[in-house]
């Protein structure tokens, strides 16, 4: 798909790996709907990716909010052709702490849900409304979600580690049923990257994950871009995660 007048929506796009998405695509000539949960942010951040981007309040978990941005957008800008599924949620913790014999804490049904809601149910919702509306279209189009390193399970993520493993799972199960109406989908699962949520890590867990990757770095928001640029314009990837860890899972 040539990125030149298309319209993306991005998810979690007011910071970022979604900002940093929306203006590689930006760059290309590409129009973008930027959600996020705050209006002024994903105005801000849509002034940008150019005059004729747009920024839209929405919350990803609840499905009125994104039937309404969804149909907004379309209305906006007359045609729907990729979507970025990258809104996601942290809250870790582990399944259970003990010690000396006694239960001290255990992870929250809040915990799981809220991190549930947005990530998992998030993409659903999005990803439902988007197919819906680029089949109406006709003009066929492409899903990513991104998943992450995680979901191959990883300590003190019981609920990241699960949503991201489902949304991997997406990615083959709506490249098979969304073929017919020339839609693609792809995924990007991240190692450890630059970010907010990174920025948010303990030093030294931070520096012994470098170490651990066979680069020795963080991965750069920029490669996570040039990811989901490459699914976009390449017609022959469809249903498949790019590994984008750095070697870190091997």
């Amino acid at each position: 798909m040539q990125v030149e007048n298309k319209v993306f929506v991005v998810t979690g796009a007011a910071r970022g790996l979604g900002l940093a998405m929306a203006q590689a695509i930006a760059l290309k000539g590409g129009k973008l709907a930027l959600l996020d949960l705050n209006q002024t942010a994903a105005t801000e951040a849509a002034k940008t990716c150019g005059p004729e981007s747009r920024g839209y309040a929405c919350n990803v978990a609840d499905e009125a909010s994104v039937e309404a941005a969804f149909a907004k957008i379309c209305k906006d800008f007359g045609r729907l052709d990729g979507l970025i599924n990258n809104a996601g949620l942290l809250r870790d913790g582990l399944l259970i702490k003990h010690k000396d014999g006694q239960l001290i804490d255990k992870m929250s049904l809040s915990q799981w849900q809220s991190v549930v809601d947005v990530n998992l149910t998030g993409t659903f919702l999005c990803g439902r409304e988007a197919a819906a509306a680029m089949a109406n279209f006709g003009n066929g189009g492409v899903i990513i979600n991104i998943s992450s390193i995680a979901r191959a399970g990883n300590m003190g993520q019981t609920n990241y580690a699960a949503t991201k493993s489902g949304v991997a799972s997406m990615v083959t199960t709506w490249g098979r049923e969304l073929s017919r109406f020339n839609i693609r989908t792809g995924g990007i699962a991240p190692g450890v990257i630059e970010s907010d949520m990174t920025a948010s890590m303990k030093p030294e867990m931070l520096q012994r994950l470098e170490k651990l990757a066979p680069v020795g770095r963080l991965g750069k928001p920029q490669e996570v871009s040039d990811s989901a640029l490459f699914i976009i314009e390449n017609e022959y990837f469809t249903g498949r995660l790019i590994e984008l860890d750095g070697g870190l899972r091997m």
